[in-house]
C-alpha cells in the first residue's frame, strides 16, 4: 500500500511540472482572438447572462478560481493580462465554474455542500489518526478514518466538478470565436495538465485512506 502511497506522489509531482511546463509553453502562443483572459472571461460571462459576475486580477501564478460566495472569477496577473493560449484557456475554465454554479450543476452543489463539513474534519483528522497510531489507540484510528473519508470524499467530487468546467469551456471557447480549431489542441494540453493534478490528489487521498483502514483492520484482528 506504502507503494501506492508514493506512486500517487510522483505522480502529483509530475503533474504539476505538466502543469507549469505547459502554461509556461502555452503562454508564449497568442490565440488568434487577441483577446486576454480577462476579455474572454467577461465574453463569456455577458454571453450566458452572467453579468453580476465580476472578473478581478489577484496577484500570484496560477492562483486563478471562481468565488462562489462573492460571485467573482480571480484570474492571476499572467492570466488576466496575457492574450495567450494558455490565459484565454484558464479564464474559459474558471468561467465554466461560475456557469457550473448558475446551472446548479449536481456535483458543484454537493462540493459546496461538504466545504464546512471538510473544512473540520479534515483539520482533527490526521491528529486523530497519529495519536491512535501512537498510542495503539483503535478508537482513535476508526474515528480519523471515518473523519478522513469527508476529505477523501470531498477529492472525489471535485474531479467531475473540474472534468465538467474544461469541458464547457472548451465547447464555449469554439462556439464563441475565441479559439480555431488549430488552437484546440493547446487549450487540450493546458486544461488537461491541470486536470492530472486533482487526479493525482485524489488518488494520494484515497490510498492513504485505505492504507489506514488496512491498519486499523489488522489491529482489530490481534
Amino acid at each position: 500500500m506504502d507503494i501506492l502511497v508514493f506512486a500517487a506522489f510522483g505522480l502529483s509531482l509530475w503533474a504539476q511540472f505538466k502543469v507549469k511546463g505547459n502554461f509556461n509553453k502555452w503562454s508564449q502562443v497568442e490565440a488568434s482572438s487577441h483577446k486576454t483572459g480577462a476579455e474572454v472571461a467577461r465574453q463569456i460571462l455577458d454571453q450566458n447572462g452572467l453579468y453580476q459576475v465580476r472578473v478581478e486580477a489577484v496577484r500570484g501564478t496560477l492562483t486563478d478560481h471562481y468565488d462562489p460566495m462573492s460571485r467573482v472569477v480571480r484570474l492571476s496577473e499572467p492570466v488576466y493580462h496575457s492574450h495567450s493560449i494558455a490565459a484565454v484557456s484558464v479564464a474559459a475554465h474558471e468561467v465554466g465554474h461560475a456557469i457550473q454554479h448558475q446551472k446548479s450543476y449536481g456535483a458543484l452543489v454537493l462540493r459546496h455542500k461538504m466545504f464546512p463539513i471538510v473544512n473540520l474534519t479534515s483539520g482533527i483528522a490526521p491528529f486523530l489518526l497519529i495519536g491512535g497510531l501512537f498510542l495503539g489507540q483503535l478508537n482513535l484510528i476508526g474515528l480519523g478514518i471515518i473523519l478522513f473519508s469527508f476529505a477523501v470524499a470531498f477529492q472525489l467530487i471535485t474531479l467531475p466538478v473540474e472534468f465538467n468546467a474544461s469541458s464547457r469551456a472548451k465547447k464555449l471557447m469554439v462556439s464563441e470565436g475565441i479559439i480555431t480549431n488549430n488552437e484546440e489542441h493547446g487549450v487540450n494540453k493546458v486544461l488537461g495538465a491541470a486536470a492530472l493534478t486533482y487526479v493525482a490528489g485524489a488518488l494520494m487521498a484515497l490510498f492513504e485512506l485505505l492504507k489506514f483502514v488496512m491498519i486499523f483492520l489488522q489491529g482489530d484482528e490481534d
